[in-house]
């Protein structure tokens, strides 16, 4: 391969540093999706950072929170640019999380890492049990959006 007119030979080292940038794109790519269509895009980048990037638990869940912060300014954004935001839900719903974010905090370093994995790997099970239980239901409500599938709030 010819990089600036010299010659260049890719190491192993090299190879392995490229599949990890690729991975950690896809990944990246991944959790950005499924985070900005609210569907916990936490859940790929922690589970990815534990198990295959070997971070403890504590660790991962930091710069899960990281990773969160600009996707989730981005997806405001859109979601109330769509009209898709009930102004009357945002105070509370903040004071609620502040003080959901310090419990949590609070929670995680009481726990530590070894529990708080296992924490995690409840939580994750029960949300997919949860997920199975409920694609197999029939919508009760009839879809009131402009596209399927699409549920629309009215904001006042």
């Amino acid at each position: 391969m010819r990089l600036c007119g010299s010659h260049h030979r890719w190491s192993d080292e090299d190879a392995a540093a490229m599949m990890d940038w690729i991975i950690i794109g896809i990944v990246a790519f991944l959790t950005g999706i499924t985070a900005s269509m609210g569907l916990g895009g936490g859940f790929i980048l922690v589970i990815y950072l534990t198990i295959f990037a070997q971070m403890p638990q504590l660790a991962a869940q930091g710069v899960n929170l990281i990773f969160f912060l600009p996707i989730a300014a981005f997806s405001l954004i859109f979601h109330i640019k769509n009209k898709m935001i009930e102004k009357s839900v945002i105070l509370p719903s903040t004071i609620f999380a502040v003080i959901g974010v310090f419990i949590g905090v609070w929670g995680a370093n009481l726990l530590g890492s070894e529990w708080l994995t296992k924490v995690f790997a409840v939580f994750v099970l029960l949300v997919g049990v949860r997920e199975l239980v409920t694609a197999f239901k029939k919508p009760e409500a009839p879809e009131t959006g402009d596209r399927p599938g699409q549920q629309r709030i009215e904001i006042k």
